[in-house]
């Protein structure tokens, strides 16, 4: 195995705990249209995917794709907007010291995330977290075409820092769209975490390198 020379992190559940008010606030907005649906399945279907992006493939899992998709995006943004003026968010239990500890070793600390940068922004300013002292660049939705699961982020993270070999890279988050994204690009390690949006048996399916119960343990697979 390769020496790792950078890491990727998703946020919300991964590196964040924002209460999973997102898909919480996604839920409500679906649910808003008229459209029955389970917090679970918005979950499952919608988990770590550009935000408008997961509200057409729940919409599609419900065979109710008649629903004006864009609509409900706009709902989902006000009512998020509304949210988070009294959320509090925190990192993960361990989280951020792991993450200093790789810093400190020399090993290159990306944030990337299916939100747009105004919500990536707003949860690393509730934290205090800043670039080049937690982190070393924050990659969101809004900085390439495709989301994941295609690779464009991390490709775009390796870019940014020369890394020509993705199998020093290591991609960690808490769906199966996270692992699937890091596969995509040929990260040498992928890991699944269970602190976050979805289960064992669902990151299971993508067959991760590791799965742990959060990144506050993610040293002892490096």
């Amino acid at each position: 195995m390769k020496h790792t020379k950078m890491v990727v992190l998703d946020m919300a559940g991964t590196t964040i705990n924002e209460k999973n008010v997102v898909y919480k606030t996604l839920h409500k907005a679906i649910k808003n249209a008229g459209v029955a649906v389970t917090l679970n399945t918005v979950l499952a279907y919608g988990a770590g995917k550009e935000k408008h992006q997961a509200i057409k493939d729940v919409l599609a899992h419900l065979n109710e794709a008649n629903k004006s998709s864009s609509a409900i995006f706009e709902d989902f943004k006000i009512l998020l907007d509304e949210a988070y003026k009294t959320l509090e968010v925190s990192p993960i239990n361990g989280v951020e010291k792991t993450i200093l500890n790789l810093r400190e070793k020399g090993i290159i600390v990306v944030l990337n995330t299916g939100y747009n940068r105004k919500v990536a922004t707003g949860l690393l300013e509730k934290m205090q977290w800043k670039k080049g002292q937690h982190f070393d660049a924050l990659i969101t939705a809004d900085d390439v075409e495709k989301g994941r699961p295609n690779p464009d982020m991390i490709l775009k993270a390796m870019q940014l820092f020369n890394i020509d070999d993705p199998a020093t890279v290591l991609k960690a988050g808490d769906s199966a769209i996270d692992i699937e994204e890091g596969k995509n690009a040929k990260c040498g390690i992928t890991v699944g975490v269970l602190s976050g949006a979805q289960t064992k048996e669902q990151l299971e399916k993508e067959h991760p390198t590791y799965i742990l119960d959060s990144l506050a343990t993610l040293e002892t697979v490096l």
